[in-house]
């Protein structure tokens, strides 16, 4: 399955930029806009374009939709994502399997922090929702995530790390025991436009098997008169370590993340 995201994106955002009265974008604006700390509904369009797979000649494609919703459940300040993925993937007989994949959700308590260094940590859930045996794993996971960001009127800094072990689902499936860590790196250039890198480190516990890539990126943040911010990057990642077949080698992560001006109460 061959997607036309990135085509479909710059033409959503140069659309509502040409429609839109446009207010000046900050260096908060853009930080805000790229922090996962965020309090505010977002809603983000992921898709990783994986052209070249350790181990084979193939390609795959993650599209992920996303979801946040600031909420102040039990009195507490909270941030719950929730990432809806479609994978192709490398098939068994040499084709390409498409489909859902399994549904993940966090909620990052909000932790007390200051203007310059800010933290949140919580529970990480993933569902076995995929439609293909090849799109997921077959398993119900738990785990927890957390995160620092550390913003500076230049850009900002920072981490998000999860971990998931599986506790049912089955049982002729791998054992799923796995970390991730996305660091967080953005460097605000005038106009808007800023530099980044936001490779995923994947590690997976039970097989050994790992790759750690590093991107370079560039973005543009749009604030609009209405509220409404939007930001629409692209971001080039190579695998600079790896162990196992089947991870990525290049793969280019493109996106497009809106975000309205609605607080939890």
């Amino acid at each position: 399955m061959k997607f036309s995201l990135k085509a479909f994106m710059t033409t959503l955002a140069l659309s509502a930029a040409a429609c839109t009265s446009l207010a000046e974008t900050s260096s908060d604006d853009m930080n805000k806009s790229n922090n996962p700390l965020t309090p505010v509904v977002g809603l983000n369009l992921h898709d990783y374009i994986t052209s070249s797979i350790f181990g084979t000649d193939e390609t795959s494609n993650s599209f992920n939709l996303r979801g946040a919703l600031p909420h102040a459940t039990g009195g507490l300040p909270q941030l719950a994502r929730m990432t809806i993925p479609y994978q192709t993937v490398p098939g068994p007989d040499g084709d390409q399997v498409s489909g859902l994949g399994d549904i993940n959700i966090f909620d990052i308590f909000l932790v007390a922090g200051t203007e310059t260094m800010q933290f949140g940590i919580g529970p990480y859930f993933i569902f076995p929702t995929a439609s293909e045996d090849e799109t997921g794993a077959g398993k119900w996971q738990a785990g927890a995530s957390a995160v620092v960001m550390n913003p500076h009127p230049w850009g900002l800094l920072g981490g998000l790390l999860t971990y998931q072990h599986d506790f049912a689902g089955d049982e002729d499936r791998p054992t799923q025991n796995i970390a991730t860590l996305q660091p967080f790196v953005i460097y605000n250039i005038p106009s808007g436009v800023y530099l980044r890198s936001t490779g995923i480190m994947f590690f997976n516990w039970e097989t050994g098997d790992y790759y750690i890539p590093i991107g370079f990126g560039i973005g543009k943040v749009w604030k609009l008169e209405t509220g409404i911010t939007m930001n629409l990057f692209a971001e080039p990642q190579w695998t600079v370590a790896h162990e196992g077949v089947g991870v990525p080698n290049f793969q280019t992560f493109v996106g497009l993340n809106l975000q309205f001006p609605i607080t939890a109460n």
